[in-house]
C-alpha cells in the first residue's frame, strides 16, 4: 500500500495553515451577496407556476405549491406578450452588433500609437458621458430625424457607448503588444486587415464581455420607449412588464380574449417576469469563460 510522500503532505498542511479567519468573512460575505441575487429569483420562479390559491394566501417562498403553468399558457396563447418577445429579441440583436462595430472601429483607432490627437478625440468621446443636452432637445432632435415611434429611436441613439469604447481600447493597449504590428506592417498589412486578422482574434473575451454588456443594457432598458414610443406593435417587452408591474392589482397589459386568462394579477406578473428573463440569461453561459477575464483586463489595465 502506497504512502503519501512527507514532501506532499507537508505541502497540504501548508495549504491549509494559509486559511486564515478573514477568509471566512470573505467567503460569508459573498454568500449572502450570492444570496440576494438568487433568492428573489427562485421565489418569482417558484410563484410563477403555483396555484393561485397558494400564492394569494402567501405560502409560497421558494418552491412551487399546487403546480399550475396556466400563467405561461396565457401569456404564450396572447399575441401581444409573444410578439413583443420576438420584437425585443431582433431589436436587442441589431443593437449590440452596431454598438459593436462602433465600438470596435472607435476603439481600434485611439489605440495606435500613431494617430495624432487621440487623446482629444477620446477626451471630446469621454465628455458625452458626464454632460447630455437634455430630455426635450433630444426628442424634438429624434422627431426632426423622423426616428419618433420608430425602432431605430431605440437602437441608433444608445449603439454607441464612451465607457464601452474606453475598456476595448485599454484592452487592446494592455494585451497587443507593438510587436504584432510592426510584423504585421512588413507583411504588407493595412489597418483593417490588421483589425481583422490580428486584433480581433486576440480580443475574443473583451468581444464577449462588451456584447453581453450590450445585450443586458438594451434588453432592461425601457425608459426610452415610454418617452419616444406610443404604436404598441413597437413596445419593448420591458415597458409592458414594467406597466404590469407599477400597476399592481390591476390588468395592465390587455390581453386578448383568446389567452383565456385565468390566473391571479400577482401569479401573471410572475410568469412575464420569468418570461423577459430566462432568454437574456440563455446568453451568459456562453460567454461566462470569457466574461470575468475580459473585464479584469480591460478595465484595470492601461
Amino acid at each position: 500500500m502506497s504512502s503519501v510522500p512527507a514532501e506532499k503532505k507537508s505541502s497540504l498542511f501548508r495549504g491549509v495553515n494559509r486559511v486564515r479567519p478573514s477568509d471566512f468573512v470573505i467567503a460569508f460575505v459573498i454568500l449572502i451577496l450570492s444570496l440576494t441575487c438568487i433568492v428573489p429569483f427562485l421565489h418569482i420562479a417558484a410563484k410563477s407556476i403555483s396555484s393561485n390559491t397558494a400564492v394569494l394566501s402567501k405560502r409560497v417562498y421558494l418552491w412551487p405549491k399546487g403546480l399550475n403553468l396556466e400563467a405561461y399558457a396565457s401569456i404564450f396563447r396572447d399575441g401581444q406578450l409573444t410578439h413583443s418577445m420576438i420584437y425585443t429579441i431582433w431589436m436587442t440583436f441589431l443593437f449590440t452588433v452596431i454598438g459593436m462595430v462602433i465600438t470596435i472601429l472607435a476603439a481600434y483607432p485611439l489605440a495606435r500609437r500613431e494617430l495624432k490627437g487621440r487623446a482629444v478625440i477620446a477626451f471630446i468621446l469621454m465628455f458625452t458621458m458626464y454632460f447630455s443636452a437634455g430630455l426635450i432637445p433630444e426628442y424634438l432632435l429624434y422627431k426632426d430625424l423622423k426616428l419618433i415611434n420608430t425602432m431605430w429611436v431605440l437602437v441608433l441613439p444608445l449603439s454607441f457607448s464612451p465607457y464601452n469604447m474606453l475598456i476595448m481600447r485599454s484592452f487592446i493597449r494592455s494585451t497587443i503588444p507593438d510587436s504584432l504590428y510592426e510584423a504585421a506592417n512588413l507583411d504588407g498589412a493595412n489597418h483593417f486587415q490588421i483589425l481583422t486578422r490580428v486584433v480581433l482574434p486576440l480580443s475574443k473575451p473583451i468581444l464577449a464581455t462588451l456584447s453581453l454588456f450590450y445585450a443586458v443594457g438594451r434588453w432592461n432598458a425601457y425608459a426610452d420607449a415610454k418617452y419616444y414610443i406610443t404604436t404598441k406593435a413597437l413596445q419593448p417587452l420591458q415597458y409592458l412588464l414594467s406597466n404590469m408591474v407599477l400597476n399592481s392589482g390591476q390588468d395592465a397589459i390587455s390581453l386578448s380574449e383568446a389567452a383565456a386568462v385565468e390566473s391571479t394579477p400577482e401569479v401573471l406578473q410572475a410568469a412575464v417576469v420569468m418570461f423577459a428573463t430566462l432568454p437574456i440569461m440563455m446568453v451568459y453561459p456562453f460567454v461566462q469563460k470569457y466574461f470575468v477575464q475580459g473585464t479584469m483586463i480591460g478595465a484595470v489595465k492601461g
